[in-house]
This record gives structure tokens, sequence and C-alpha cells, in this order.
């Protein structure tokens, strides 16, 4: 297995890094994905292409910046494809590559469970407020 180390050069990985090895390149690859925007953006893009405009409309709260930036990093990491169409005005899609849409039916799943228990965490979050103010 290789990846692309910080000068774009491929660079040798040992077959036994994991997330949990500070130097792993799948830690990188890891925080990209689980940052705070980086799960929305990647879940958005499941179901299909979407412009920069439809992606900052539909992520409630990121700014031009953020998702620029989110965007950039995700497909450095392989995880989706710009598109630049050739007409006036320049249309600007993305999409998920193969990998990035293999990573979304897990990441999807976990916020379908989420969603679904959420009343559980809810409770969960009283409890503690609850033990907190008592002391």
């Amino acid at each position: 297995m290789e990846t692309r180390g910080e000068n774009g050069a491929a660079a040798p990985v040992d077959e036994r890094c994991g997330v949990f090895d500070g130097d792993c390149p799948a830690r990188s690859v890891l925080d990209h994905v689980t940052s705070r925007w980086g799960l929305l953006i990647l879940c958005a893009l499941h179901e299909g292409p979407l412009r920069f405009s439809q992606l900052r409309d539909r992520i409630v709260g990121i700014s031009e910046k953020m998702l620029s930036q989110s965007l950039r990093v995700l497909a450095r990491d392989g995880l989706l494809t710009r598109d630049v169409e050739p007409v006036v005005p320049v249309r600007v899609s993305y999409a998920l590559t193969p990998v990035g849409h293999e990573l979304t039916v897990p990441l999807r799943a976990t916020i379908d469970v989420i969603t679904a228990r959420l009343p559980d965490i809810q409770r969960a979050w009283e409890r503690t407020d609850e033990q907190r103010a008592n002391g």
C-alpha cells in the first residue's frame, strides 16, 4: 500500500498502520472525514453531484470559506471530484468518488442511528445535567 507525502510523491505505508498511530496517514483522512463539515459534505453528496451553491444551501451554517477548504481537502483525499463545466458562467459540481461513496454508507448508517436514538440521547443529556446541578 502507498500514500502521497506532503510533497505529493508516493510514500510507502506500513500495512499495520492504524488510526491509533499518530503518524499514520489514515489518521489524517479520519480527521478530515469526521471534521465538523467533512461528514456533512460527504453525506450531502451521497445522493448525487451538487454544485457549490447547492452544498452551501444544504449544509446550514457552513461558510463559503469553510466549504471551499473542506472540499479541497476531501478532493485531495480522493473522496470527491471537482468537475468544471466549460460554460459561461463556469459551473463547478462535486461528486463522490467510488471510495467516497463507499465511505458514506457507514457514515449515513451512523447518522440514521443517531437520529433514531435521539430521544434516548436527549434523556442522557438531561440526566447528566441534573447530576451536575445536584453535585
